[in-house]
């Protein structure tokens, strides 16, 4: 039987720099012979970060957030998954706050208040996080080292992959604000010759989720 792989873009743009490494890591998967599921945070149905309502405390509701949104078919895609693949830009040192409403959820569903056993998730799934960045590629590596922990507690084993120095436009002078603080010649050789090793690192991710 063909595992089951989920990918979730938290970013907003399409076919640029998060998405197309998820699609890389996607066919990675899928070579290995995964089912995956893709979902799009910015094009689901209104949803918000945990309420704080304690539902998921509830012996009954264990392990489920109950609060019922767009994030609900994420979520239940994720808990049923053998692996998940999770991709954000960084936005102003940080995930997207897509990202972060499904790592709320994700998180604190299988968080308990016992000391025993702080996590009640029986199911280990394994991670694949992505995140891009217009900053130097170790510019936030502790942050997505502290993001790679909590996932290794609550949800599975995961490894973490950054692309820095991204391009962010085809051409940065078809535009009517200045850009002075990048060297876009140097984005654009950067996306040429480093971005496609990249794809190539994160395929290769992709597959190893699956093995």
């Amino acid at each position: 039987m063909s595992k089951k792989i989920v990918a979730v873009n938290a970013g907003p743009r399409k076919g640029w720099n998060t998405d197309m490494l998820i699609n890389e890591a996607i066919k990675g998967a899928k070579s290995a012979g995964a089912e995956v599921e893709k979902f799009n945070l910015f094009r689901l149905e209104r949803y918000t970060g945990c309420i704080s309502c304690f539902g998921c405390k509830k012996e009954k509701f264990k392990g489920h957030c109950i609060c019922r949104d767009g994030l609900t078919p994420v979520l239940d895609a994720i808990r049923e998954s053998d692996g998940v693949i999770i991709g954000s830009p960084n936005y102003l040192g940080d995930m997207t706050a897509s990202f972060r409403a499904l790592y709320e959820r994700l998180i604190f569903q299988n968080l308990t208040y016992k000391a025993g056993t702080p996590c009640c998730n029986q199911r280990r799934i394994s991670v694949l996080l992505i995140m891009t960045s217009n900053a130097p590629d170790t510019a936030y590596m502790g942050l997505l080292q502290n993001y790679q922990n909590v996932f290794n507690r609550f949800v599975g084993p995961t490894k973490i992959f950054v692309s820095g120095n991204t391009l962010q436009l085809k051409d940065y002078s078809k535009t009517d604000w200045e850009w002075s603080i990048f060297n876009p010649e140097q984005k654009k050789l950067r996306h040429e010759t480093v971005f496609p090793k990249e794809c190539k690192k994160v395929y290769n991710l992709g597959v190893e989720l699956v093995l």
